[in-house]
C-alpha cells in the first residue's frame, strides 16, 4: 500500500534539492537550481514551502557540542507521572545541557540526550533532572563512543530514485 502525497511531502526534486544543501550548505540558490536543473524561482518557492513545513531544521543541529566544551553525551531515560508530563517537559526545556527529549512507549517515558563537560556536570545535570517534580526514575547513559553520526542523506537518495517520489511503503 503506498501513501498518497500530499504538500507536505518532499518529493524526488526537494530530495534533490536538499541533497545539494547538505554537500553545499552556503550554496545560493541559483547555485542550487542549476546543479538541480531548475529555475530559480522553483528552487526558491520549494525551498521556502520545505521550511514552513519543517523539512529543513534548525542550524544549530549543526553546531558540535564539543566545540562549545560538552565532550560528554549522554541518554537519560525518565519515568514520570503522566498528569504532569507537560511541566515535566516545560521544566527539561529550561536546562540548557538538555538537547533534546522524546516521549517514547514502553518501560519509560522520556529519552533524554543532555551533553556535559565532564563527569562531575553530567552528575549535576542527571540531579536536576531528577528534582524535577513530576519525574519519578531516571537511568542514565553515558555515550561511549558514536557509530554512526545523525545523517538523513540515504534517505534522500533513496527518495530520489524511487519513480512514484513516495516515501517507504509497507511490504
Amino acid at each position: 500500500m503506498s501513501t498518497m502525497p500530499n504538500a507536505d511531502n518532499v518529493d524526488p526534486t526537494d530530495a534533490r534539492i536538499l541533497l545539494e544543501l547538505a554537500a553545499h550548505p552556503r550554496a545560493a540558490t541559483v547555485a542550487v537550481a542549476d546543479r538541480v536543473g531548475i529555475a530559480r524561482n522553483t528552487a526558491q518557492a520549494r525551498l521556502a514551502r520545505l521550511e514552513r513545513n519543517g523539512a529543513v531544521g534548525p542550524f544549530e543541529r549543526r553546531v558540535s557540542p564539543r566545540a562549545l566544551g560538552y565532550p560528554l553525551k549522554a541518554f537519560v531515560t525518565a519515568q514520570v507521572t503522566q498528569r504532569k508530563l507537560d511541566d515535566v517537559a516545560a521544566a527539561l526545556a529550561a536546562v540548557p545541557e538538555i538537547l533534546e527529549v522524546d516521549g517514547v512507549s514502553g518501560s519509560t517515558d522520556l529519552l533524554i540526550q543532555v551533553v556535559a563537560a565532564n563527569a562531575d556536570d553530567l552528575y549535576r545535570i542527571a540531579g536536576q533532572i531528577l528534582a524535577v517534580p513530576g519525574v519519578e526514575r531516571t537511568n542514565t547513559a553515558l555515550v561511549m563512543r558514536q557509530l554512526v553520526d545523525y545523517r538523513i542523506t540515504p534517505l534522500l537518495h533513496r527518495l530520489t530514485e524511487r519513480p512514484d517520489g513516495g516515501g517507504r511503503t509497507a511490504p
